[in-house]
């Protein structure tokens, strides 16, 4: 019925004439997705590793799939050095998959990127591919791709690499098209999940992450080049999912082979996705918080890498290594060298810091699904889900606001390290959030319209 149907506002209406309006002092814009949303594919044969799932993909349940998709392991070998031939290669704004025999396209980030197109901003991969006929208007519009499976920081480097090209490249734009030389260049930036955690690692660090055993100190130095983030359902204190898939595996969809944990164990991203220990997201049998970032925890346990029935697995992973022990040795020490980066990554972004002038980080999150929140050790010795809380299903509440109140330390406003300067709420899951007209509308508002207090302005 006409009187039941959900009302949308006419964005082009609202929004074209700042649509139309290019000049030296509207920010270009990157998207950054989350894990899963770049293509990977090795680099020689171009052969695809994620984000095509017919032919000759990459297929984790066999031995030449699943060395693709894990990454290397080595003893004594620290991860940023752990190389393999496969590397990102696009955004996944549609994911093509093969079901029942029929090729199937989904959207993946295509929502964002259209959401930007109303506001006028051209994506330049899709212009320069002739997906869509921008004519020569595509300088506005970035899509950063990375290898989601690598560091964080590591991924933050590349983002601060790609940022210097882009902005020479818009640089050169200006002058030719608006006759304006040598103007500053900054970005804002929408990211979704776990790009929010680049996002807000490259601006707190840029370049240049702490030491390892240094006290983690905020230089801001990102923020030199951007101006206003926005984060979509970023996990800022973990999610209880990644502890799952971590200890038992992953199917992302009914029509996607099985991703076992031990190829999901060589990845240091997903470690980084796990909750905080001090949040007592998992518990023992007995009700104590168990320390997920100590890796004894693990190897006692047997869980993930450790786990003596992913033998199978690590024979695939590891098909020089003929003895079990070395195998597990290896990839134990793997599992080691990932939790110990996860807690230098999460020290780096948990420190309390304001953001310095000029810098506008905001959040659009979920917060009406039932959303896994606390697991506990089972008879079976696994970390089994019992409790839930508001959020997307993916990413509670809590977690994208990094609420640091406790039940016995509670206040009523909220206690984050993060320095918010606008959050929005909306009753979407994970992946649909920005497929929701509040998420179209209020990004577009952002970007476009809101005030923005500049340096010196």
């Amino acid at each position: 019925l006409p009187a039941c149907a959900p009302r949308v506002p006419d964005l082009a209406g609202i929004y074209d004439r700042a649509a139309m309006t290019h000049d030296e002092l509207r920010n270009p814009v990157i998207v950054i997705p989350g894990i899963l949303g770049s293509r990977l594919e090795q680099e020689d044969t171009g052969r695809v590793v994620w984000g095509a799932f017919s032919g000759d993909f990459a297929n984790p349940e066999r031995a030449d799939g699943a060395r693709l998709v894990g990454l290397p392991m080595q003893v004594g070998v620290p991860l940023g050095e752990l190389r393999d031939d496969v590397s990102s290669a696009g955004v996944l704004d549609r994911l093509k998959v093969n079901l029942l025999g029929v090729p199937v396209e989904l959207d993946a980030y295509l929502n964002i990127l259209g959401t930007l197109g109303v506001g006028g901003y051209r994506d330049e991969a899709l212009g320069l591919s002739g997906a869509i006929d921008y004519g020569d208007e595509h300088y506005t519009c970035f899509q950063f791709d990375y290898d989601w499976r690598r560091d964080n920081a590591e991924n933050a480097r590349r983002l601060h690499e790609f940022i210097l090209d882009r902005a020479d490249y818009v640089r050169r734009e200006r002058t030719k098209r608006l006759g304006v030389a040598d103007t500053e260049v900054k970005f804002d930036i929408v990211a979704h999940s776990m790009g929010g955690l680049i996002t807000r690692h490259y601006l707190r660090y840029g370049a240049t992450p702490p030491a390892d055993g240094d006290t983690p100190v905020p230089t801001w130095a990102g923020a030199a080049h951007v101006e206003r983030a926005i984060l979509i359902g970023t996990p800022n204190a973990g999610s209880a999912l990644s502890v799952d898939q971590l200890v038992d595996g992953a199917k992302f969809a009914f029509f996607l082979p099985e991703y076992e944990p031990a190829v999901l164990g060589t990845m240091p991203s997903v470690y980084q996705l796990l909750p905080r220990p001090r949040h007592g997201a998992v518990r023992d049998a007995d009700g104590t918080p168990i320390d997920l970032l100590d890796p004894r925890e693990w190897e006692k346990r047997g869980w993930g890498l450790a786990d003596p029935r992913q033998d199978k697995v690590l024979r695939k992973l590891l098909p020089d290594v003929t003895d079990p022990a070395e195998r597990r040795r290896i990839a134990v020490e793997h599992q080691a060298k990932c939790l110990v980066r996860a807690r230098r990554f999460f020290d780096a972004l948990d420190v309390p810091a304001r953001t310095p002038p000029g810098l506008q980080i905001s959040l659009i999150s979920g917060d009406a699904e039932r959303t896994p929140s606390v697991l506990a050790v089972k008879r079976t010795g696994k970390p089994r889900i019992v409790e839930r809380a508001p959020g997307d299903g993916t990413v509670t509440r809590s977690s994208a606001l990094m609420d640091e109140r406790t039940p016995d330390g509670w206040g009523r406003e909220l206690r984050t390290p993060i320095d918010w300067w606008q959050v929005m709420f909306l009753f979407s899951d994970h992946l649909t959030l920005t497929k929701d007209p509040a998420f179209v509308d209020n990004v577009l508002y952002q970007l476009l319209e809101a005030p923005r207090v500049r340096p010196g302005g």
